[in-house]
C-alpha cells in the first residue's frame, strides 16, 4: 500500500513540476497606445514605470508603438495597459475611462477610433 502511494505521489510530482511555466523576466513586447504629443508620452511611459516588473518603456509619438520590457514573475503586458489606459490612454485591448480621456490636455486628445485591431 504504501509503494502504491508513493508511486501516486510521485507521478503527481511529475505532472505538477511539468505543468508550471517559466516566465522571462526580460520579456519584450511592442504595442499600440494612442496618443499625440511629447505630454502623452511623458504620461504613458510614467503609467507603464507605475507597474512594478516594468524594466524599460518608450513610446514612439509617430508610431503610437510602446515598447515595454518587463519581469513577466511580476506583472503581464495587460497590467501594462490597463495603467496607462486609467491615465487616459487606450489600447487595443482595454479603453480609458471616457471621463478620465475628456479630462486630457486639449492637444492630447487623439481621435479613440484610429487604433488598429491588429494587436
Amino acid at each position: 500500500m504504501k509503494k502504491i502511494i508513493t508511486i501516486v505521489l510521485l507521478v503527481f510530482v511529475g505532472f505538477s513540476t511539468q505543468a508550471q511555466v517559466k516566465k522571462n523576466k526580460n520579456a519584450k513586447y511592442v504595442t499600440e497606445v494612442n496618443g499625440n504629443c511629447e505630454q502623452c508620452q511623458k504620461r504613458i511611459q510614467k503609467a507603464a514605470f507605475g507597474v512594478e516588473g516594468v524594466k524599460s518603456a518608450i513610446w514612439n509619438i509617430e508610431s503610437h508603438q510602446l515598447t515595454v520590457i518587463l519581469n513577466e514573475e511580476k506583472c503581464s503586458l495587460l497590467d501594462v495597459k490597463k495603467a496607462i489606459a486609467k491615465v487616459g490612454h487606450d489600447t487595443v485591448e482595454v479603453k480609458a475611462n471616457d471621463e478620465v480621456y475628456k479630462n486630457l490636455h486639449h492637444c492630447c486628445l487623439y481621435d479613440r477610433d484610429d487604433i488598429k485591431k491588429s494587436n
